[in-house]
């Protein structure tokens, strides 16, 4: 009985010890730099459906005629708190649209850059690398690049229409919190025609929950087509296999004719 009990305290200890570490900004047995900064850099890869649909979601088939299984959506979890976006009414009814033209409409269709934060949740893997002054973020689909910047610089002036935007981060305690402005309108959200635009404005924040899981959340502010900010999330996973590598994903866009 006693050894038993002095178990039970020996574990009830440790997540004591681990709740505090949290709690003061520092999570226990995390790999980090030399700089002390969790150590983000790998390969990793969302697990989730939010590339079709943010928001919960049922499997539906393909949404042209004649095209095969593979053009369906698979039925999903939303990532959205509390499953709402909130669109303004006039910005609704564009929504609406995109999602009842998806298949020719969606950006993806066109071999455009996915945007932020897409990118983050396709499915498909992508690499971290990370230094004390940026970290940059390779991406299987379509070569896409991305370079957050945490030597302290700030955005650049004026607005400048870029796919992945402008990232600008620091680091409070143990969360890498990015600043990402100066887009374009042409990307989407989702395939479900989620959108944006080019006054998209976003806050993003890393934090590693695990030696292999991010967790990832990110505030989407955007006055000319939702109501006020609002908030995603989900876990990014660490890929384990002694060969995780990002490989080559082209895309060739279709024309109307329907051939490359």
């Amino acid at each position: 009985m006693g050894t038993r009990y002095m178990r039970s305290m020996v574990g009830v200890a440790g997540i004591i010890a681990m709740t505090a570490s949290a709690a003061a900004g520092q999570a226990p047995n995390l790999p980090r730099t030399p700089d002390g900064k969790p150590n983000l850099t790998g390969v990793w890869q969302a697990l989730n459906t939010a590339h079709w649909d943010l928001q919960d979601h049922s499997a539906r088939g393909p949404a042209t005629p004649g095209a095969s299984a593979a053009d369906g959506m698979p039925a999903g979890k939303g990532v959205v708190e509390g499953n709402e976006i909130p669109y303004l009414p006039s910005a609704l009814k564009q929504k609406q649209e995109n999602f009842a033209k998806r298949m020719s409409l969606d950006p993806l269709h066109k071999c455009y850059l996915p945007g932020v934060p897409r990118i983050m949740y396709m499915p498909f893997p992508f690499h971290i690398f990370q230094t004390p002054n940026y970290i940059a973020m390779a991406f299987e689909y379509v070569h896409a690049l991305r370079t957050i910047f945490t030597d302290g610089s700030m955005h650049p002036d004026g607005h400048i229409d870029w796919w992945m935007g402008d990232s600008r981060g620091r680091w409070e305690g143990d969360t890498l919190v990015v600043d990402v402005t100066h887009f374009g309108p042409e990307t989407w959200f989702d395939r479900a025609g989620n959108y944006h635009s080019d006054a998209l404005h976003l806050v993003e924040r890393y934090t590693l929950i695990s030696p292999d899981h991010i967790n990832y959340e990110v505030t989407v502010e955007d006055p000319n087509v939702f109501s006020r900010p609002w908030k995603m999330s989900m876990v990014l996973y660490r890929k384990k296999e002694p060969y995780a590598q990002i490989l080559e994903y082209e895309c060739y866009a279709l024309d109307d004719a329907g051939s490359n």
